[in-house]
């Protein structure tokens, strides 16, 4: 018996070492997260409730995003949810640089900031296309 399945795109290498990459990020990001929730609070906007938590459960939530891509069965899914994770932490990433909030050891310069904020459409896309869930741009015109 076989059960419905969403189609994922096909693997190539460069797919792989995307995934790869965004495993050791989200793996490594999320146990800062979880290691010292403390340093983050600063950074996140007003209008979340319980800061703290919020930290913790999104640290839970990239490394188990950085795990789920190394199954196949969960790889889209999880390329999904870290793209939407990526989604809902720009607000923070906007009020951090905006507001010129230092967080050890990351620079708090216009360097770092701008370059950051501007690649985080491509960390969304990346998230989508390393677990397969696009295969924008590279995918060929579609019949």
């Amino acid at each position: 018996m076989t059960g419905a399945r969403t189609a994922q795109a096909p693997d190539g290498p460069g797919r792989v070492w995307l995934r790869r990459g965004l495993v050791g990020l989200y793996g490594l990001v999320g146990a800062v997260h979880l290691a010292s929730p403390d340093t983050l609070i600063p950074i996140m906007p007003a209008w979340v409730p319980e800061p703290r938590l919020v930290i913790l459960g999104t640290g839970l939530c990239e490394i188990a995003g950085a795990l789920a891509l190394t199954s196949p069965t969960w790889r889209r899914a999880a390329g999904i949810g870290l793209a939407l994770y990526a989604l809902c932490v720009w607000p923070a990433n906007v009020k951090q640089a905006i507001e010129g909030i230092v967080v050890p050891p990351l620079p708090d310069s216009w360097w770092y900031h701008g370059p950051r904020l501007a690649f985080q459409p491509v960390l969304i896309w990346v998230g989508l296309y390393a677990g397969g869930a696009i295969d924008w741009p590279f995918g060929g015109a579609r019949r």
